[in-house]
């Protein structure tokens, strides 16, 4: 564990020395019952929504649809909803959230932990873990309570 946040750390220099800008997809994932889906990464102290980065040549959506499933096994069964763009500097001094929200899906396999994710699980939003990202929280207020978007992630 301790040496994938050494990778990430070392990554994210790169990044910052190679890249103006960095973007990331992330959602949140809906299921009938209104749980939401969120993971638990091995480098992370805390929950927070699927999603990762978007490569070079690829579509915000294309990034998205591929980390859904390597971070969940999620495959997308109907048009992600396109819900904001939040800038993220805590994490880079130009980083960029696409932000959706993910109503049609279905989780054929369930996976099991990787070396990336700890653990996944799907919640109710009046139960959601206590070392939930606060960036989960604020995103729950603006889609179902109303609360006016951020432009921080």
């Amino acid at each position: 564990m301790r040496s994938t946040r050494l990778m990430n750390k070392a990554l994210q220099r790169y990044w910052r020395l190679t890249r103006g800008l960095t973007l990331g997809a992330q959602a949140i994932v809906i299921d009938a019952e209104d749980r939401i889906l969120l993971v638990k990464h091995t480098y992370r102290p805390s929950w927070c929504f699927p999603g990762g980065g978007v490569e070079r040549h690829e579509p915000a959506e294309a990034a998205l649809a591929r980390e859904l499933n390597e971070e969940a096994g999620v495959m997308l069964t109907g048009k992600p909803e396109l819900f904001g763009l939040y800038a993220n500097f805590r994490s880079f001094p130009s980083d960029h959230v696409v932000f959706y929200i993910v109503r049609h899906w279905k989780q054929p396999r369930p996976p099991g932990p990787t070396r990336e994710i700890a653990a996944h699980g799907l919640f109710a939003m009046d139960a959601l873990p206590r070392d939930v990202n606060q960036s989960v929280v604020r995103r729950i207020g603006e889609i179902f309570e109303g609360e006016p978007k951020s432009a921080m992630w």
